[in-house]
């Protein structure tokens, strides 16, 4: 049985001023695509993965260093679970499977355990992309076509599952017809689920039963301008305990800080690089905000750095299930 680590969700916001935010890069390797951010506060460390780059990756608070290691056998690394009681062992996302990997967070080579959960040979045109862990201890993940078949934007062969934790587990299918599937939060004070599929250019909300299941689907929140693509579409997300949306915006070099309940844009968070990809909050009071980008397409650094939001003015506490 896999006990799958629960991403930190709660977080008490208070309003702070523009004046008051820094964001400053983090030192390491610049990720080619960044992504998957969660923190573990027992290490004091937040892990994150690149896909393109397929590797993971850790950066220790504590030595203001990041380490990465690759996987001999794995790529598209989509996203980096932690094992519960198990500190040096991780369920990544990898093509259209789930393997569970050894590492010890500091040398440039983890190993490759076993398989954990596979989608079989019908989805071999798809990779895993965006993935989280709920407060029950559930993992939900999505796909989208691997990008070496054409445009990502232009098809919907994506889907979004249910894993139960455990190795050979099943998937239970949430949603289909997705294109992108992305960021993924829960608040835990209501009970709904938000989720993104990146082509949408909305953020969804839902409902979910006692089973796990995604149930009421409606739109709360559209990033169009006038009908029309702003420029940017949503990509990875986090939230508050006062359910606000931190949505990264991938070719918006911002996040949006959305309010669910009143539907309006609270604030924008500049992140300097253009593809903004994924947060988390962590940190020793879990007051910080690290930010995940990329830079495809060769652009120039700091996109593909790991960032850190401060000044924001929130306190957080992290479950582990």
């Amino acid at each position: 049985m896999l006990i799958l680590v629960v991403s930190c969700l709660l977080t008490v916001a208070v309003n702070l001023s523009m004046a008051d935010l820094k964001v400053e890069q983090l030192p390491g390797p610049l990720a080619v695509l960044g992504e998957g951010p969660t923190w573990d506060a027992d290490t004091q460390s937040l892990y994150y993965v690149d896909i393109m780059g397929s590797a993971i990756l850790r950066y220790d608070r504590a030595e203001n260093k990041t380490y990465r290691a690759t996987i001999d056998g794995l790529s598209d690394i989509s996203m980096i679970i932690q094992v519960r009681n198990k500190p040096d062992q991780f369920v990544l996302g990898t093509r259209n499977t789930l393997s569970l990997v050894s590492w010890d967070g500091r040398t440039e080579k983890a190993t490759f355990v076993k398989t954990a959960g596979d989608l079989g040979e019908s989805q071999k045109h798809v990779r895993f992309n965006d993935g989280k862990v709920d407060p029950q201890g559930r993992l939900y993940a999505g796909t989208m076509r691997l990008e070496t078949l054409g445009d990502i934007f232009d098809q919907k062969e994506g889907k979004f599952y249910r894993f139960e934790g455990k190795v050979g587990g099943e998937f239970y299918e949430q949603k289909r017809d997705i294109s992108v599937s992305n960021g993924l939060t829960w608040d835990e004070q209501t009970g709904k689920f938000y989720y993104i599929d990146s082509a949408a250019l909305d953020v969804k909300e839902f409902d979910v039963d006692e089973g796990g299941n995604l149930q009421n689907e409606t739109v709360l929140y559209d990033i169009r301008v006038d009908g029309k693509n702003p420029g940017f579409v949503c990509d990875g997300m986090t939230s508050d305990a006062e359910g606000n949306l931190y949505v990264a915006t991938w070719g918006g070099s911002k996040l949006l800080k959305i309010n669910p309940k009143t539907k309006p844009l609270v604030q924008e968070i500049p992140i300097p690089a253009k593809q903004v990809t994924s947060a988390s909050f962590g940190g020793p009071q879990l007051d910080e905000l690290y930010v995940t980008t990329a830079h495809t397409n060769n652009q120039d650094a700091p996109a593909g750095a790991l960032f850190k939001v401060t000044g924001l003015g929130v306190g957080k506490k992290c479950a582990k299930w």
